[in-house]
């Protein structure tokens, strides 16, 4: 029995994550990177802690989509770093929204690729459940339509891409699946798909 004074045994992120290309391998080489994957702690939305955990569980939804190669590795690549910033963002109130996980987190992607679709998703990442909240939970509709059009305009073409990262993210942990509905309910222009099943290859650590 492990005694509670000993270190935790290192996580093999590349066992975990499985990284099938050579910027997703470059990425598992970065210490900043590995030490936003080793950041969390379970909490609502997130039981499983660890951002690693979430990683795996989200790339895991992405094998469950019936997926073009092209589209499959932008999603594999914005899985990767969408909230491996969260403990760089600072913590104190009001909010700085400059700073937000997802920002730091394009920031940090633009040092790997120039990919305009990818670094938009992974910095609005959460946007849609903003808007979701601001209409249904904050009872603001007018304002959570108009944040809504505002991340339509930024997203252009890519508003299929980001529909399915939103299921991917939004189908794990205990999070509210209430966003997820209204979208794929509402959103005009997106192609609605269905997760299958699979027997995919838990890693426990």
């Amino acid at each position: 029995m492990r005694m509670n004074n000993l270190p935790k045994p290192l996580v093999d992120y590349a066992e975990v994550l499985q990284p099938e290309t050579e910027l997703e391998q470059r990425l598992l080489l970065d210490p900043d990177f590995l030490t936003g994957l080793s950041w969390g702690m379970p909490r609502y939305g997130h039981p499983e802690g660890e951002v690693y955990k979430h990683v795996r569980e989200v790339l895991d939804n992405i094998e469950r989509l019936p997926l073009e190669p092209a589209v499959r590795r932008q999603l594999r690549i914005i899985t990767f770093v969408h909230d491996t910033f969260k403990y760089k963002e600072p913590k104190g109130y009001p909010r700085d929204w400059s700073r937000h996980h997802s920002i730091l987190a394009r920031e940090f992607l633009e040092n790997y690729t120039d990919e305009k679709a990818v670094l938009d998703v992974t910095e609005l990442h959460d946007e849609a459940y903003y808007c979701w909240r601001m209409e249904f939970l904050y009872q603001q509709p007018q304002q959570g339509r108009e944040r809504l059009d505002l991340l339509f305009e930024r997203l252009g073409e890519n508003r299929q891409l980001y529909y399915l990262f939103f299921k991917c993210d939004t189908s794990t942990g205990d999070k509210n699946p209430a966003p997820l509905r209204w979208f794929e309910h509402t959103i005009p222009d997106i192609e609605v798909l269905r997760f299958r099943e699979t027997n995919l290859r838990r890693i426990e650590q």
